[in-house]
Formats: structure tokens, sequence, C-alpha cells
């Protein structure tokens, strides 16, 4: 059985403005903009090829089981990768967004990194992976899927 992680709710102080700001600035695709039941609004955004989005919503955090709603702005980490961290930074600059300067941890592939946050502070990372310009993620993974598919 597969699992895969296509949705993670994201602790926003303003879904209007947090929705503007990662289409806008961020370029996320708004794939939902809706009152989904009675009281309860969801934003849903996913970064341009990625399989995985964003979901902002008034009451997402009624639903689950925890003990305390996290706060808008305490995400650390979340983390995008592109193939070409320099043209990813001229377009985000472009678009006008504040993202740091890409810094090179290493020559290696996957040690480069540039950062920004959204308006409430949730802190993002973009690494580069030159490798995704030939290997698609989601390439490879229909790939294991079809070896997975023949071996049974």
């Amino acid at each position: 059985m597969d699992f895969t992680l296509e949705v993670i709710p994201l602790p926003v102080s303003d879904i209007d403005r947090a929705r503007d700001f990662y289409r806008d600035k961020v370029g996320f695709h708004v794939d939902i903009d809706q009152e989904v039941m009675p009281g309860m609004r969801i934003v849903q955004l996913t970064p341009p090829g990625s399989g995985c989005s964003i979901a902002l919503g008034d009451s997402i955090w009624d639903l689950t089981k925890g003990e305390t709603k996290p706060e808008p702005g305490s995400y650390q980490g979340l983390q995008l990768c592109v193939a070409d961290i320099k043209a990813a930074h001229a377009e985000l600059v472009e678009r006008g967004l504040e993202v740091s300067e890409p810094v090179q941890y290493s020559p290696d592939d996957g040690a480069t990194f540039m950062y920004f946050t959204d308006p409430d502070g949730n802190g993002w990372s973009i690494q580069e992976y030159r490798r995704r310009a030939t290997e698609p993620l989601h390439r490879l993974l229909g790939d294991l899927a079809a070896k997975r598919q023949q071996a049974q």
C-alpha cells in the first residue's frame, strides 16, 4: 500500500492574505478556495510541479486530534526543491518575494539553499537539486510504481 503525502495544513492568521502571498509572490496554483462544509473554508494551493499542496483554513485544526492548535508562523523548515536555484531566485524576486540569496554549503548536488518566510513567519527553504532537471520526482515515482506492479 502506498501512502502519499499530498496536503500539509499551514497555520496562518489571515487566509486571504496568505492565499494572495502564496499565489502572487511564490507562484503556487490555487486548487480550491471555497466553503467545503458549513463554516469551514479551505484554500488549497500547490507549488508548480508538486504532488503536495498546502491547505489554509479557518477550522482545519478542529478536525484533528491535537491538544493544541499550531500558532500562525510556527512552522519552520518547509522545503521546496528546484532544478535551477538561480532561475528560481530570479523568478521569485521578479514576483516581489523577499528571498535570500542562494547559499552553497558545498559543491554537491542538493547543497545549495535559499530562504523566505510568509507574512505570518512560517519559514521555507528552497533547495537546488539539479538532478531534478533530468529526473523529475514524478517520473521516478511512476517508474517505481510500475516496477512494483510488475513484481506482483
